[in-house]
């Protein structure tokens, strides 16, 4: 095995260690806050987790550019005078965006829970930002140490924030969202400090600067359109389903998410060292790289689905103020399937193809047909049991469209492959409704798991051993 496979392997464990150590803390985050919070507390938390995941949208796809440009370079040999002083005008519209909000939300709105948490908003939004920059430079570069520790470190420091804050008797949400705030900003510092040869170039005059920063943000642009979209495809429905029943019941609902996300967690460890790997891969590699990468990982994701029941009888136990919330995890569960291979495998490959437009198509198509039918189902119908089916079918149908734009731009075939895959998501699904996510549902659902890999086994067991020879050779 050569220096580059053991750089590849070694990027692989950071990633994996540093999501092994972030799942334990959603894990104590996901299972203790609720607890100890109470519904009502714990709703307004997730509020404030809910907002503050838009706000990365507020550099309007500049950071994107900037992403999508470097991807693959070395670090030494960027050009750290443009980046530096674009840094510094990204932290100045930020600081000004920031502070427009919080005199909107000050002088013209009530003063209440919502408007409080939207001026929290504000504030995380200019860290979040600042250190998104920062850890698209370490992955662009493939600084994926340096990335790692700044993905993760700022939720050991959190964890031990609550912790002290829970042991002494606290249970208002103000202050996690306070904390949460001070965790990201100390590991932001020590982010800077690791580009400081970047941040302190001499600052380049706007004047010759707007060019380059219009260029970037035009390329970003398309990704960032999509990434909203991408992520309004679940918010508007949790935005509804908020309007339309209570605080309460939106907590329950994100709950659930926040379990079926923490399932997510390796799988986006990977996805950060596909990207520059990806760049630097000749691409008439990638198609057949592609299937190798799937036949592997898609059936991985259909056995994580074999956990929902005894996540599910342990959670009960635990948290029985949520058993709505365990209901709508056996509808919701596939999110690993359908999210995981967008993540890893579907985005990352048409952002190294350099197919932004393709995404953004994709988003549209199914962020237009999700608002159609949520509007339908929640206000018309007012079925809450069908508005959370309608967030797996929106992923599944964005997934599976992206897929096929994906494979026909690298005139690749996977014949029944699609079909074979959601008549399994469906099977999980029917299960935990007949029988109640008991352990008849796991039984069925294994038999009908042990079937699709018998079907499947050949080209499985063929892509792992390709895979394999596939690092070895690098």
């Amino acid at each position: 095995m050569n220096e580059k496979a053991k750089v590849i392997i070694k990027n692989l464990y950071y990633t994996v260690a540093a999501n092994f150590a972030t799942l334990g803390i959603s894990v104590l985050l996901n299972l203790f806050v609720p607890k100890l919070l109470g519904v009502t507390e714990y709703s307004y938390w997730q509020l404030y987790v809910f907002y503050s995941s838009y706000v990365g949208f507020l550099h309007f796809g500049w950071v994107d550019g900037i992403y999508l440009k470097i991807g693959g370079e070395e670090y030494d040999r960027l050009d750290k005078k443009s980046l530096g002083s674009q840094f510094w005008y990204l932290l100045m519209l930020e600081l000004i965006l920031s502070g427009v909000v919080i005199f909107w939300a000050l002088f013209f709105m009530s003063l209440n829970n919502q408007s409080l948490i939207l001026i929290l908003t504000a504030v995380v939004s200019v860290v979040t930002i600042v250190k998104t920059f920062i850890l698209y430079i370490f992955q662009s570069t493939n600084r994926i140490k340096e990335y790692a520790q700044l993905s993760r470190n700022d939720r050991y420091l959190y964890v031990l924030f609550i912790g002290i804050y829970f042991s002494v008797g606290g249970r208002d949400f103000y202050w996690l969202i306070a904390m949460d705030i001070l965790s990201k900003f100390i590991l932001t510092i020590w982010g800077i400090s690791r580009i400081k040869d970047m941040v302190t170039e001499k600052l380049i005059p706007l004047k010759n600067m707007y060019l380059e920063i219009l260029d970037n943000i035009n390329i970003g642009s398309k990704l960032l359109l999509s990434n909203i979209a991408s992520m309004l495809i679940l918010g508007s429905i949790r935005f509804f389903v908020q309007h339309r029943w209570s605080i309460e019941t939106f907590g329950k609902l994100s709950f659930t998410l926040s379990i079926s996300n923490m399932f997510l967690t390796f799988v986006n460890a990977i996805g950060v060292v596909m990207f520059p790997l990806l760049r630097r891969t000749n691409q008439d590699k990638l198609p057949k790289l592609f299937l190798t990468l799937r036949n592997i990982f898609v059936p991985v994701t259909y056995g994580i689905l074999l956990f929902y029941i005894p996540a599910k009888l342990i959670l009960g136990m635990w948290l029985p103020a949520y058993h709505d919330s365990l209901l709508y995890m056996g509808i919701l569960f596939p999110i690993v399937v359908y999210e995981g291979r967008m993540s890893l495998l579907i985005n990352t490959y048409l952002k190294s193809l350099r197919k932004e437009k393709t995404i953004l198509r994709v988003n549209v198509i199914t962020l237009a047909v999700s608002l159609m039918l949520s509007l339908f189902v929640i206000f018309v119908v007012e079925n809450l049991l069908l508005s959370v089916a309608l967030i797996i079918f929106s992923l599944a149908l964005r997934c599976n469209l992206a897929e096929f734009f994906l494979c026909r731009a690298m005139d690749v075939k996977f014949g029944y492959r699609t079909f074979l895959e959601t008549a399994l998501t469906l099977l999980f699904i029917i299960s935990n409704l007949l029988f109640d996510g008991s352990l008849m549902s796991l039984i069925m659902y294994a038999v009908f798991y042990l079937i699709y890999l018998l079907i499947t086994h050949q080209s499985v067991v063929s892509s792992a051993k390709d895979f394999i020879h596939l690092i070895k050779s690098k």
